[in-house]
């Protein structure tokens, strides 16, 4: 899957001081929500709220616990006002203002105002000054594919927040190797095998590095579904941010399912264990290999394979590491097509009718020189012969048996081409051929089923005379012919001789 960003604001909790004191209502704007949310305020401190001419930093002064919360204690101290000076001077973003956040949420009350949001803006309005958590109602939000945003403090006295919405994406690619050419391409969205090949895979998680520094653990966790045309083999690689991990860092689970399809799992409970997350790119890799079976779906449909990513998605509550936490998200999946093609070959006698007595042999032909027989599939009467499970590339097709009476064909050379989507959400088939290099064909394509038909034509032998024939019968014709003439023109030329 491209990147993409999901405008998902699960759980905000922002503390606000309010400038203004001579007014009577504050409005707290939050931007970048997702539409159809609640949001609720709740008045953590309450007080009296300065600004003086030009400053810029509002002061709240005769501190008290707000009416949004109970009553708790945090670092050792219970009194409100205490407790504020403790946090004087912390930025939104540090650990301090974190654990405080986190122990607010614990313990709130009543909320002071709540509202809908019906764009990706939402306001709310209080009616007095102080700190003021904000979050997403409890219910009101599918969290399928989005994140809980950590609890931030926000101790400037704006009236306005954007909050972060950062979630991971995961996309799946594959290579595509040319047997005929040895030429390996790069990491895209579709390929195409023999049947019996090893098709490599590859899954990326991207995880948005600001997201995954506001959690204690961070849990991943791909579920890649392979077709009933693929089968399993192994993993090769998995790292995190380029760290390679060993088999003990992820869990490894390989499902097969009623419909034939096979479910791969890897999880990593931890990632923040296991690696440091710390570059622009913090990515985690699992590379795997599959064999391309004889399930393998013929043609334009392809074999599909996809992958969806199962992470962390609430900084508040990450659990303790080892196992799946409460709160998760999901990824949309990202697919990738495997194709593979197949070879008809009709044999027919010069009048283009059915002619049994034939078998073939198609041969692929490899760049270091070597060879691989095609298995064949021959209809009843033995005029038809497929070849299934091919993919772009060199062959050689010989008639190695021929019917009697018949010529024997030339071995017939011949390329197919395949054309399909590199880059895509959901890669199609462009274009199938098949180009004769040597020897007598035409083979026709048809994508949707991905084949190339050929008649292949035995014409019959010349007919030469043999004994007991027709051949011999005018030989001796011919012959008896010659002999009276012989004996005629004798006779004749004695009597001539006699009368002189």
């Amino acid at each position: 899957m491209k990147k993409f960003k999901l405008l998902l604001a699960a759980f905000v909790a922002t503390l606000f001081a309010f400038a203004g004191v001579k007014a009577s209502a504050y409005t707290i704007t939050i931007k970048n929500v997702s539409t159809g949310h609640t949001y609720e305020a709740y008045q953590i401190f309450g007080g009296d709220l300065y600004k003086g001419d030009g400053a810029t930093t509002p002061t709240l002064s005769n501190i008290d616990w707000g009416k949004g919360v109970n009553a708790f204690t945090y670092d050792g101290e219970s009194d409100a006002a205490k407790i504020a000076e403790k946090l004087s001077g912390q930025a939104f973003d540090s650990e301090t203002a974190k654990d405080f956040a986190k122990e607010a949420s614990k313990h709130l009350a009543t909320a002071a105002t709540s509202e809908e949001s019906t764009s990706n803006t939402v306001e709310l309005t209080v009616g007095a000054p102080g700190y003021y958590l904000v979050k997403d109602k409890d219910g009101s939000q599918d969290s399928k594919n989005g994140a809980y945003t950590r609890f931030m403090m926000q101790v400037t006295g704006a009236e306005s927040v954007e909050v972060k919405n950062d979630v991971p994406t995961v996309e799946k690619k594959v290579k595509e190797t040319n047997d005929s050419t040895g030429e390996t391409t790069d990491w895209q969205d579709a390929a195409d095998y023999d049947m019996g090949d090893i098709v490599p895979f590859q899954l990326t998680a991207e995880l948005p590095k600001k997201r995954v520094d506001d959690y204690d653990h961070y849990y991943v966790e791909f579920t890649d579904t392979l077709s009933a045309g693929l089968t399993f083999k192994e993993i090769t690689k998995v790292t995190a941010d380029g760290t390679t991990l060993n088999e003990n860092q992820y869990k490894k689970t390989v499902t097969k399912n009623s419909d034939d399809t096979t479910t791969l799992s890897i999880v990593i409970t931890d990632v923040k264990a296991v690696a440091n997350i710390t570059k622009d790119e913090n990515k985690v890799v699992v590379e795997y290999n599959a064999t391309l079976n004889e399930n393998a779906v013929i043609g334009s449909a392809g074999n599909t394979n996809d992958v969806e990513l199962t992470y962390s998605n609430n900084p508040n509550a990450t659990g303790d590491g080892t196992s799946k936490p409460a709160n998760t998200g999901k990824t949309p999946k990202d697919t990738v097509k495997v194709f593979t093609y197949q070879t008809i070959i009709n044999k027919v006698d010069q009048d283009g009718k059915p002619l049994t007595g034939a078998e073939f042999t198609l041969v692929k032909k490899n760049k270091d020189g070597s060879t691989k027989n095609v298995d064949v599939v021959k209809n009843a009467e033995g005029t038809s012969f497929t070849f299934k499970g091919l993919d772009a590339g060199k062959y050689v097709l010989k008639e190695t048996k021929t019917p009697d009476g018949y010529n024997t064909i030339k071995p017939i050379e011949f390329t197919i081409d395949a054309d399909y989507d590199k880059e895509a959400d959901d890669p199609q088939l462009i274009n199938l051929s098949g180009d004769v290099t040597s020897g007598v064909a035409k083979f026709d394509a048809n994508k949707a089923d991905g084949s190339l038909k050929a008649d292949i034509v035995n014409r019959k032998g010349s007919l030469l005379p043999s004994t007991g024939g027709m051949g011999t019968t005018i030989l001796y014709v011919i012959g008896s012919i010659l002999v009276l003439v012989a004996a005629v023109l004798l006779i004749t030329k004695k009597r001539m001789d006699a009368a002189k």
